[in-house]
């Protein structure tokens, strides 16, 4: 019963996306987040983070909602016309737990990801300049 995340899913689309150096561009800066001091009460229903990524169609978004009978569900969509994958139901407290570290998990990922595909950026541009600077005579 083996399920692959749909994060490693959307992930490797994004490094599909990274892996091309034609096509560089400055890196995606993270939204700063303000903490607050001193915890407030945060809302559940309709609380909401999207993950990182260069493409908006490919980038992962968890929105709490309230059901009728007072329980919490949260909705995992990739881009804007995605089905929701659904969790739940659970307490609000859960809920917005759940949502930040799913968004947690996905910047972890992202950053992972980027950092290796930098890597092999680099590695690739050592190779082709020593290809060339070996082969002229």
């Amino acid at each position: 019963m083996s399920q692959s995340d749909p994060t490693d899913h959307a992930l490797a689309a994004i490094a599909s996306i990274l892996d091309h150096p034609e096509s560089v561009r400055e890196p995606e800066q993270p939204a700063i987040e303000e903490k607050p001091a001193t915890p407030e009460r945060i809302e559940a229903e309709g609380y909401s983070k999207m993950g990182p990524g260069p493409m908006e169609a490919i980038r992962f978004k968890w929105t709490v909602r309230r059901e009728g009978n007072g329980q919490y569900f949260v909705d995992e969509t990739i881009g804007e016309n995605s089905r929701p994958v659904t969790s739940g139901p659970m307490q609000a407290d859960e809920a917005i737990r759940f949502v930040d570290d799913r968004e947690s998990e996905a910047r972890q990922r992202f950053e992972r990801l980027k950092s290796e595909m930098s890597g092999r950026a680099a590695v690739a541009n050592v190779v082709r300049h020593e290809g060339h600077e070996g082969g002229e005579m």
